[in-house]
């Protein structure tokens, strides 16, 4: 009802100018009546004609108008629809309103297809591109590991890293169409993370960082390939930013589907932690490394929400990082 009514005044406010007149009318019409001395039946009865007539008329305008009102209504909540259709204009200058908007949506529409046509080429361009790499990598650790050298071992280690970047543009660039790839099973946990542990014990034994695993011994339902992949991220980080010490894997004895991923490195400040989930944040740390492209942990966020799992992080400057991957999956309907 306050919605009727809102319409009706914007409907009257619109109308100012036939207001006006029909007073300006009516005063001339009540002047000359006295003017002249005509007998009051006819001129009552006339003025109730014109009063009644006038009434109808707006009532039937207000009935166009308050239907036209709901019928933009419904095309502004659904302004995605590709043939707009608008009830026919009463005037000239409405018509006018009404080709513009028609030229504006046409232009906007061949733009947002152009754009979508740019993107795809691009996204297919970069990921061709992410899988052809890899052949020139593979190749080249064949013959880094043809003969075993302190040199060869440090390139290997650097081809490595490249590895992990292309891997890494290869997910962001799959993140859009992340739900049409998710297989979801039960899974051992064990068997997931030490695919991760495997992948990085060579950089263990290079960085001489300790590796204190307990026996998970959980069942998770996930995605076994994307799982893996925020677990390989969370990984690299603690290698990357730990010096020395060592990087503890255990099962949160509070939270029994939460996985911890700790480590003794240089930690996270304070002031970065609200926001190293952002897509290109690197932090203080990040900034004085050189290395971080705030890339990683903004992907293991995205992966993690599709997955329903969470992720949450805490860390102190020089004492280390623990990073908590809740596993529950209670959003996810499996028939």
């Amino acid at each position: 009802m306050r919605e009727f009514f809102k319409v009706l005044f914007q409907y009257f406010a619109g109308k100012t100018v036939a207001i006006i007149s029909a007073v300006i009318f009516i005063t001339v019409f009540i002047v000359v009546f006295l003017l002249y001395s005509l007998p009051v039946e006819p001129v009552l009865y006339a003025m109730l004609l014109a009063v009644m007539f006038i009434l109808i008329v707006v009532l039937l305008d207000f009935i166009r108008f308050y239907k036209k009102h709901k019928e933009l209504l419904r095309l502004k909540n659904n302004v995605t629809e590709v043939n707009i259709k608008i009830n026919d204009s009463l005037n000239l200058i409405e018509k006018d309103y009404q080709d513009l908007i028609k030229i504006i949506h046409n232009n906007s529409v061949e733009n947002i297809n152009e754009k979508n046509k740019s993107y795809t080429d691009m996204m297919d361009y970069y990921t061709v591109w992410s899988h052809q790499i890899k052949t020139p990598i593979s190749a080249m650790r064949l013959i880094l590991q043809s003969e075993k050298s302190e040199i060869n071992n440090e390139l290997l280690e650097q081809l490595f890293k490249v590895e992990q970047y292309v891997e890494m543009a290869l997910q962001y660039i799959r993140l859009d169409s992340l739900n049409s790839d998710l297989l979801f099973k039960k899974y051992s946990l064990d068997d997931i993370v030490k695919q991760a542990i495997r992948k990085y014990s060579k950089l263990f034994i290079r960085k001489k960082i300790v590796l204190v695993y307990d026996e998970l011994n959980h069942t998770v339902l996930t995605d076994e390939k994307w799982l893996l992949f925020v677990i390989e991220q969370i990984l690299s980080n603690s290698l990357k930013y730990t010096h020395h010490g060592e990087i503890r894997i255990f099962m949160d004895p509070k939270l029994s589907d939460a996985l911890v991923i700790e480590d003794t490195g240089i930690g996270i400040e304070q002031e970065d932690l609200p926001r190293v989930f952002e897509k290109g944040f690197t932090g203080y740390n990040g900034r004085e490394d050189k290395k971080s492209t705030g890339i990683g942990l903004y992907l293991c966020k995205q992966i993690l929400n599709k997955l329903s799992h969470t992720i949450a992080i805490e860390s102190d400057v020089n004492k280390g990082t623990k990073v908590k991957i809740g596993l529950d999956t209670v959003k996810i309907n499996i028939e």
